[in-house]
């Protein structure tokens, strides 16, 4: 594979900038499109920066940039935090709030419609009381009752069509919430819920009073999938084992914590019980061989290794999390492919 063009690019020289970036996309096989022409744009016009220095990483030895690479980075750099992290949550923030704003408009609307339609009840009320002592006076006054009844039914249909109107805009406007929250705790890459959601649950159950067991899970030698293969072949490995860790866990939480890092909260299960369930797993994924879809080429073994402690009364999740991680570290050090648990 091409790794990255080398450019000794001059400030000012804006044919020599087009010229890198056409070269760059088609090294690495990317469309020209607006998104990965500004791409590359900041990775070359800045090399010193902190997009180029990411952008090196990926691509040494030779290893091409994806789409997903692209959108990874670009959010990554621009909050300080590292690919393949999960969901962006400045972003995702920055979306509940645009969400929040809007439903508060759509709140000040029903009002407001509320509002009008009342003042236009009383009115029509006042004006019908009026008329309708006025009635004995004759054929006249009976055309003014016509009249008006017809004026206070045109309101009304124009105001049920305002509510009509307003009744979509706001069941549009729940979908939207539903989905901003749910990707706000989402992992957007294993369909896994992510570190923030992972940290709630254990707040929740901690609070609750059942025994909680905290799990913490590496896979085994993932850099090294990485560069010998790609990310794309390294985001498929992850998806692999986030479906066999959702598989054996059942009702148990599972999150993607962090890169290749996954969690898994077991409530209401003794430590013995919430590490064979671990082991389940790590069977499952160790049993298999994978091969690459493109060539059919064996991809080798994939295994994780694992490290399950029990959460003790009152104690924080930065605590029990520690004694989860000298556990998988002890897997890792005895040959991986190892759940270690808590002595009992």
């Amino acid at each position: 594979m091409a790794s990255a063009p080398q450019f000794n690019l001059k400030p000012g020289v804006s044919d020599r900038l087009y010229a890198a970036i056409g070269d760059f996309l088609f090294a690495h096989r990317l469309s020209v499109d607006p998104v990965n022409y500004a791409f590359v744009h900041r990775v070359l016009s800045a090399p010193t920066g902190p997009l180029a220095a990411a952008v090196a990483q990926i691509t040494d030895g030779g290893v091409r940039l994806t789409s997903r690479d692209i959108e990874e980075l670009g959010s990554a750099v621009a909050t300080g935090t590292s690919p393949g992290d999960g969901v962006d949550a400045s972003n995702a923030e920055e979306a509940m709030q645009a969400l929040v704003a809007r439903t508060q408009m759509q709140v000040e609307g029903f009002a407001d419609t509320v509002a009008a339609i009342r003042a236009e009840t009383r009115g029509f009320g006042r004006d019908l009381e009026a008329s309708a002592a006025a009635m004995r006076g004759g054929a006249e006054q009976a055309i003014d009752i016509t009249r008006l009844a017809s004026t206070m039914l045109d309101r009304v249909r124009a105001a049920e069509a305002r509510m009509a109107s307003a009744n979509e805009e706001a069941d549009a406007l729940r979908r939207e919430l539903e989905t901003a929250r749910h990707d706000a705790k989402a992992d957007p890459l294993t369909g896994l819920a992510n570190r923030r959601a992972f940290e709630e649950a254990f707040e929740a159950a901690s609070g609750a009073g059942a025994p909680i067991c905290v799990a913490l899970c590496d896979v085994d030698r993932f850099k090294s999938v990485n560069d010998r293969f790609g990310h794309a072949v390294g985001d498929r490995v992850l998806k692999v084992i986030a479906g066999a860790l959702r598989e054996a866990c059942g009702e148990h939480l599972v999150a993607r914590y962090g890169g290749e890092e996954f969690a898994v909260l077991f409530t209401g299960c003794a430590v013995d019980v919430a590490a064979d369930t671990l082991d389940t797993a790590r069977d499952a994924v160790a049993a298999k061989r994978y091969r690459l879809r493109e060539t059919d080429a064996p991809l080798g073994a994939v295994t994780f290794s694992g490290g399950v402690s029990a959460h003790n009364d009152g104690e924080s999740l930065g605590s029990v999390m520690g004694r989860a991680d000298r556990l998988l570290y002890r897997a890792k050090d005895g040959g991986r492919n190892l759940i270690e648990r808590d002595a009992a």
